[in-house]
């Protein structure tokens, strides 16, 4: 059956009901243990009763479900215990068991299992998006510790998937949106193929039915030609293999669907300019026998320069092992030829799968579950390390996304560990996913034995080699330079942590020049530096905090000379209230024409600050702001929820807008307007705002991996805040348009 057939197949008959005798003839063709079977018929009992009284949208029992799940498990031949958390997955969702009646009934390692596929709850979130994150992430995170996790969780979609039609359109493609975003990304990040292929084409389905009937009919159209195309390589090909005797089989291979879609998107191809679509796909019995195989039909068929990737040599990430050429062939037509063992095979079609494949005999006579020691899974034993800093399930979500499900070259250590990154990523985006430490003392690199500067863009088959210095540390340009997310973000903890190091250097030294400057004029500084006439003083002069107070004066953001000033006149022996006001008021006034006519802004403090209006978040006249003390910068000027006003409370201070200046003073904004994609979109975008007298700075639009979904980026100039909602509800308007926020750089 072809991919196309098989994809329809699924989604007409996904909901038909599968037989008890059916399941357990799978679980024993390869599970003969009497104690592991009768573990499988308990869960079996368990989970029928459980969820007696529970049915689908269908209209059929909820555990026609659960026994999907675990037969499409059984067929991967995993053990005994996942197929039994396979079978009771919702069960602590749904009907309430708790993990004591289920390790009770069970064990720890079953109930381990099913909770980590269970649904989050007790715990509020801002909205479904950041609710379904965090359930991402901590099924990624428990897939970390057991791989079994993930395989009950692509099972339970690979089913919910082929049931979707039961839904209603709206959930349908939010489903298939999800699937196609995260679980086909972790199928294919797996190597299991099969699932990624059928995940990919199901979720196509519903999410532009148009596009997936074109592809098919396309397919279709010339297919008889195209088949016998393929037939006379075939037997071209089986002719020479059979003179040379080598061991062989030999088939076409069909292209799947979304495959096909994505390559006429992403590479703006006609269908007929896809080069895989005639395809061949050999057998054999050695590695050897696939090296000879290649150079027999190099020999015969001319191979088209740069189509050549040896994955035997230098495998994916993902396990996946083969040859693969492009050659002209006897009719002129292009084919690629994928060249591969039957052990290979298998792993290029069930991933790591193949490799949990549950097998009873020595060590396992008590059906116990196999581990796992393949060198290939390191990627997941560093995922603690390479994505545990993040807090924020949406950040977690984004960086797995971008680094781990879009990697897409693979490089070498010298010692031959290959190591997966996204386009473009450079040797210190190598040396950060081989250890943070690694990278934090990045000061060189080799790639191919050759010296090269540390931005130089990384290509698959690359080896590379970082030099270090244990005094060495990362630089800010480096935030410039690196494409994963995962080393900005520690490249930023790094430098934070750097900062704050510096910031009680810094405060110590406040605390010195302001004790100076009081000797300086006959105060005594004992008294006066008093911690809680200093909180006094500070709170006085709009600080948060003495270290703020303290970490101005050394910034020289604020002026001691005002302070001291005040304090020699003084012949009390302690401030008073009547005293700080006089001085906070006198700077107020200086204040006014010195830092607003600039800003609009007017700082509770001294008037020698120097204001700046945050480029992060874009404050605009009106909207509700926040004073940040920056080193040897004076007062950046935030709105309220900005991160970086958030990431250091101790450093805020008090800031207005000046109404004398409202109107006076152009603003620049930065928003995010989703939409879904059609004709003239950007041009009735940039009209709309046109039409409300503001200023268009810059534009950026981009059609979304989804082919369906259009994300545009503006900065506009506006008077304030109204002029700024104005703009965004009429936007919203637009045909198409979905949603508008403010984001921030």
């Amino acid at each position: 059956m072809s991919s196309i057939d098989n994809s329809i197949d699924q989604i007409n008959n996904g909901h038909k009901q599968l037989t008890k005798e059916v399941f357990f003839a799978e679980v024993r063709s390869y599970i003969r243990n009497e104690d592991s079977l009768k573990l499988i018929e308990k869960a079996y009992d368990f989970a029928q009763e459980k969820h007696k009284d529970q049915y689908r949208k269908s209209g059929e029992p909820y555990f026609n479900h659960l026994l999907a799940v675990a037969y499409e498990l059984a067929k991967y031949r995993v053990g005994p215990k996942t197929i039994c958390a396979g079978l009771l997955h919702d069960c602590m969702e749904d009907q309430g068991v708790t993990k004591e009646e289920l390790t009770s009934e069970f064990d720890e390692e079953i109930t381990f299992l099913v909770d980590s596929v269970t649904k989050i709850g007790g715990i509020k979130f801002k909205d479904e998006a950041e609710y379904q994150a965090a359930n991402h992430r901590k099924i990624l995170f428990a897939m970390a510790k057991d791989i079994r996790v993930i395989l009950i969780k692509l099972a339970d979609r690979l089913h919910n998937m082929r049931t979707l039609n039961f839904q209603p359109p709206a959930k349908q493609k939010k489903i298939a949106q999800e699937t196609l975003d995260v679980y086909a990304p972790m199928a294919h990040r797996l190597g299991i193929a099969e699932i990624e292929h059928e995940l990919e084409n199901l979720s196509f389905y519903y999410l532009d039915r148009e596009h997936y009937e074109e592809v098919i009919r396309l397919l279709n159209n010339k297919k008889s030609e195209r088949d016998e195309q393929i037939q006379k390589m075939i037997n071209e090909i089986s002719k020479i293999l059979s003179n040379n005797k080598i061991p062989f089989r030999i088939f076409g291979r069909s292209k799947e669907i979304y495959s096909i879609y994505k390559k006429m998107i992403d590479k703006n191809k006609r269908f007929d300019e896809i080069l895989d679509l005639l395809a061949i796909r050999i057998i054999t019995k050695t590695e050897l026998n696939c090296y000879e195989i290649l150079g027999f039909i190099h020999a015969a068929f001319h191979p088209i320069p740069g189509r050549f990737k040896d994955y035997i040599a230098m495998p994916k990430v993902n396990m996946y092992q083969s040859l693969h050429t492009t050659i002209v062939g006897i009719d002129g037509g292009i084919y690629e030829v994928q060249i591969r063992t039957e052990a290979m095979n298998e792993i290029a079609e069930r991933g790591i799968a193949a490799h949990w494949s549950y097998k009873e005999g020595k060590g396992n006579a008590k059906g116990q579950e196999l581990r796992s020691t393949q060198k290939e899974l390191d990627w997941l034993k560093n995922f603690d390390e390479d994505f545990s800093d993040s807090d924020d399930p949406q950040e977690f979500m984004s960086t797995v996304t971008h680094d781990v499900f879009n990697a897409n070259i693979y490089v070498m250590t010298p010692k031959g560990r290959v190591v997966d990154l996204v386009a473009g990523a450079t040797p210190i985006d190598f040396a950060y996913r081989i250890h943070t430490e690694v990278g934090h003392q990045t000061v060189g690199a080799i790639v191919n034995g050759v010296l090269v500067p540390l931005n130089t863009p990384l290509k698959t088959g690359d080896v590379v080699e970082v030099k270090t210095n244990k005094n060495s540390e990362p630089s800010s340009d480096w935030l410039n330079i690196v494409k994963t997310t995962t080393a900005k973000n520690k490249i930023k903890a790094y430098l934070t942590k750097k900062e704050n190091e510096e910031r009680e250097d810094l405060i110590k030294q406040g605390e010195e020049t302001l004790r100076s400057d009081m000797k300086k004029r006959g105060i005594d500084e004992e008294e006066y530096t008093d911690h809680k006439k200093l909180e006094t003083l500070s709170s006085s002069m709009g600080f948060s905090s003495v270290n703020d107070f303290l970490y101005a004066i050394a910034c020289k953001s604020l002026s001691t000379q005002s302070i001291a000033e005040k304090l020699v006149k003084q012949k009390k022996s302690e401030y008073s209230d009547e005293v700080i006001k006089q001085i906070t008021s006198k700077a107020q006034a200086r204040r006014k024409s010195s830092s607003s006519s600039k800003t609009g802004i007017l700082v509770a403090g001294d008037a020698d600050m120097k204001t700046e209006l945050g480029t992060c978040c874009t404050p605009v006249f009106g909207d509700d702001v926040v004073g940040f003390v920056s080193r040897g910068k004076g007062i950046k000027v935030h709105r309220r929820e900005c991160p970086n006003a958030l990431k250091d409370e101790k450093r805020l201070i008090n800031v207005s807008w000046d109404e004398e200046y409202k109107g006076k003073i152009k603003y620049e904004a930065n928003i995010r307007i989703y939409s879904s994609d059609r004709n003239f979109l950007l041009t009735d975008l940039v009209t709309c705002v046109s039409q409300y007298k503001a200023n268009l700075l810059a534009v950026n639009s981009k059609v979304n991996t989804d082919h369906l979904t259009v994300t545009t980026s503006m900065t506009i100039i506006v008077d304030d805040n109204e002029h700024l909602d104005t703009i965004m509800t009429n936007l919203r308007k637009v045909n198409s348009v979905t949603g508008v926020e403010r984001v921030f750089k």
